[in-house]
């Protein structure tokens, strides 16, 4: 379906050689995308495993992994001085002791390559739960400068339409400040993958149409979004309609910046995120691509525990084009 924006991210990170590392070297979808994407010289896979496993569960699977890296975290040369990174990192909350165990963690152990330096960006969540992937990158990468929370947004695809949906994976009850954050990075993340992006902050209401605590909130994180870049094309509150149909726009909000002409979308919870992007992929055919993790300093995703090959692929992919 997406055929073109990932042919464009294949293109913009062939010749970077990035390193991208799999903790999960013993699943049969990650050693099948890690040896394609391999094959065709996209990117340079690094599994986590001990060698012998690895390479048998890939003859298992008549998969070739030759051209891949294989990491054992019990048998790596700079361990020592991971455990020294490591413990430096988390500040006195974790021992020399603590470390020895803890990077033994294949989500850890690939986190601290990607914080040393030795990989460029991180993919997993096919065997682990969303948590597992997201705490060590919280606890070592950290967020940027100037982000309180990391972000969960989609790019949602059909033929040649794009859109980005936040805060669709993460953050359940946003504030004011984290959904100015939250806007501000998802127009980032949407220049990405080629949106040009006008953002639109949604509500039940339309410029004061409902007045609640709720309005309120997302009257306040324009504010706070606008202060935060001035450059940004972003308006609200609207409701989805008047952010997305001209003809409405111009009935309900006719001084707006934004003219129903909006890509970028930010839905005020959790909850209407969630739905939200469901209904469009269920309802309207469009491919869910994501979620894609935000506001971190080196890029960490997470793949859903149903995922296919080719999700683990593409989100590689956008993993690898989040580090360019």
């Amino acid at each position: 379906m997406s055929h073109n924006l990932f042919d464009e991210l294949k293109q913009k990170v062939k010749t970077e050689n990035k390193i991208i590392v799999f903790p999960e070297g013993l699943d049969e979808r990650i050693l099948m995308a890690a040896s394609q994407l391999q094959s065709e010289g996209v990117l340079k896979p690094v599994l986590i495993g001990k060698e012998k496993e690895v390479t048998e569960k890939a003859k298992e699977n008549n998969v070739d992994v030759d051209g891949c890296m294989i990491l054992d975290p019990t048998n790596y040369e700079a361990f020592d001085q991971m455990v020294e990174v490591f413990v430096e990192r988390r500040k006195g909350k974790a021992t020399e002791e603590d470390a020895r165990k803890i990077l033994l963690d294949e989500n850890y152990f690939g986190t601290m390559l990607v914080y040393m330096n030795q990989a460029d960006g991180l993919v997993s969540g096919a065997a682990h739960s969303t948590a597992d992937t997201v705490r060590p990158a919280l606890q070592i990468i950290k967020t940027k400068e100037g982000i309180k929370k990391t972000s969960g947004v989609f790019i949602m695809v059909r033929d040649e339409e794009k859109y980005v949906f936040a805060d669709c994976a993460i953050n359940i009850a946003p504030d004011s400040n984290d959904l100015a954050e939250i806007a501000v990075e998802s127009a980032e993340t949407g220049e990405l993958f080629g949106v040009n992006p006008r953002v639109a902050m949604l509500s039940f209401s339309t410029k004061g149409s409902a007045k609640s605590v709720e309005t309120e909130k997302i009257e306040e994180a324009l504010k706070i979004a606008k202060a935060k870049n001035s450059s940004l094309v972003i308006d609200g509150e609207f409701q989805f309609d008047a952010a997305f149909v001209p003809s409405v726009a111009k009935k309900k909000a006719p001084d707006a910046v934004i003219q129903g002409d909006a890509n970028v979308f930010i839905f005020p919870s959790l909850e209407a995120g969630n739905i939200g992007y469901k209904i469009a992929q269920r309802l309207g055919n469009f491919e869910a691509v994501g979620p894609i993790l935000q506001g971190l300093n080196r890029p960490v995703n997470d793949l859903s525990r149903g995922c296919s090959t080719d999700d683990v692929y593409k989100l590689a992919l956008i993993t690898a084009a989040q580090s360019l």
